[in-house]
């Protein structure tokens, strides 16, 4: 049976008694040797007091006192003041799993879209969630919304509307746990509503493809150039839903041009269709006036999508839809199937951190970080090589890199691996590449200090 007391401060543990398996006091000592030798138990775990176990196994106190008493003598517990009995410091687990090799080294990784989450707003943020949990109220904590906390969609709507120009009420937010969840609720939805064949961006996120497709979708390819997507190319392919990126295009950093956001929305209209707006780093512009989103100019036919991954820390798991009318039901069914709904406790602490102003604060501080760290890599860059071609550098957490004529991006990737730096090839981001299209590399370099960019361009740049 398994037991565990219920007395204040105090441990619980887990002991099995069988009949015919021995008397009780060998079954408590062997259940917790096998704990501490497994590691289920941790040196300098406490143990429940002998009173306490007692109870509730139901059997003498003397028992029990025995049992730890043999325990302590063979240097499995130890007894502290105040009747604090603990596993022993040096008793060492026993496993059967392989020694792992050493993680290989990596002198700098300029891998894209990682922010830097040593910069992580922890005060404020611990601030925000004491000022939340006091806040909860026993009704919050049962299942609730599938769309997720009304705190959290009120204030996004509020949030979005004034930085990114976002036209949604909070019924029509849906809270997911991360984009990657929110693309597939949104598919999901547009299938229901009978869209089976959707476009996405040539180059691209190769996970929002496989994401998708496995939504249920034909996923249809559209190429890029420096105005973002040619937007007269999606006749072609037969789709009635596109995924784009329109205010900083992932890999090329291009961003949607006014003519092609009439195109795209015109589109989307004739054919009563739909635009996925993947809005995934837009708070980070450097350059220029800020780029305002997609959904503003036609909420009832754009799925507005973002996360705190890119603007706080990608293991927070918290998304967003803002979804059209005539999708809102489909995307609840489609997430209530999903998981019934994202943690709550995180929705609450995260709509206070929105109404305290701390992200504001945070996002005011982060663009400057980065922008030091962009204009540092930009110069490592012309230092190493004057004749860089740099592209997308007026927003997000990397840009592009254009290596000169007759220079194989993969032949240089390898030869950087062997100096311990990683880059990351543009052509790794294409379905169907243009043939002898331009070789280049995606570099992000929002979670690298100025001096491992700098020195991760003289070890492995040409």
């Amino acid at each position: 049976m398994a037991l565990g007391n219920r007395t204040r401060r105090q441990p619980e543990l887990l002991v099995a008694l069988r009949p015919g398996a021995g008397p009780i006091r060998r079954q408590i000592e062997r259940a917790v040797r096998d704990a501490a030798r497994s590691g289920r138990l941790p040196a300098g775990t406490v143990v429940p007091s002998t009173r306490v176990l007692a109870r509730d196994l139901g059997v003498s106190r003397g028992v029990v006192v025995d049992a730890y008493e043999q325990l302590i003598a063979e240097g499995f517990l130890v007894a502290h003041q105040a009747a604090r009995t603990t596993i022993a410091p040096g008793v060492r687990p026993v496993t059967d799993e392989p020694v792992r090799p050493p993680q290989d080294v990596v002198r700098c990784d300029f891998r894209p879209g990682a922010p830097d989450v040593r910069e992580f707003p922890r005060e404020d943020w611990s601030r925000a969630a004491r000022r939340a949990l006091r806040a909860v109220s026993p009704g919050d904590l049962g299942y609730g919304d599938a769309r997720g906390a009304t705190a959290l969609r009120a204030a996004l709507s509020e949030y979005l509307a004034r930085v990114r120009g976002v036209v949604a009420m909070p019924a029509n937010v849906v809270i997911c746990t991360g984009f990657a969840q929110g693309l597939g609720v949104a598919v999901r939805a547009l299938a229901k509503h009978g869209i089976r064949r959707i476009a996405m961006e040539d180059p691209a996120q190769p996970d929002i493809g496989r994401i998708a497709s496995a939504a249920g979708v034909v996923v249809a390819r559209v190429p890029v150039d420096d105005q973002g997507l040619i937007t007269e190319r999606l006749v072609e392919t037969g789709a009635r839903a596109v995924i784009v990126t329109p205010a900083h295009q992932f890999p090329s950093g291009s961003v949607l041009g006014p003519d092609r956001r009439r195109e795209l929305l015109a589109w989307a209209e004739r054919c009563r269709g739909f635009v996925i707006e993947d809005d995934y780093d837009a708070e980070y512009r450097y350059d220029g006036s800020p780029v305002g989103a997609l959904q503003g100019l036609a909420p009832e036919r754009v799925v507005y999508a973002g996360s705190a991954s890119k603007i706080l820390a990608p293991a927070l798991r918290l998304g967003w839809l803002c979804v059209p009318p005539a999708l809102v039901d489909h995307a609840i069914e489609a997430k209530k199937l999903a998981d019934l709904g994202t943690p709550c406790f995180e929705q609450f602490v995260y709509a206070e951190f929105l109404q305290s102003g701390a992200l504001d604060q945070h996002l005011r501080r982060m663009r400057l970080l980065y922008r030091c760290r962009r204009d540092a890599l930009i110069r490592a860059l012309h230092v190493r090589r004057a004749s860089w071609t740099i592209h997308g550098i007026a927003a997000g957490l990397h840009l592009v890199a254009m290596l000169p004529r007759g220079t194989n991006e993969r032949q240089v990737a390898h030869a950087a691996a062997d100096h311990d730096v990683r880059l990351y090839p543009i052509g790794t981001y294409w379905r169907h590449r243009p043939r002898r299209g331009p070789q280049g590399l995606v570099l992000g370099y929002a979670h690298l200090t100025e001096g491992e960019i700098a020195d991760g361009v003289t070890a492995g740049l040409p």
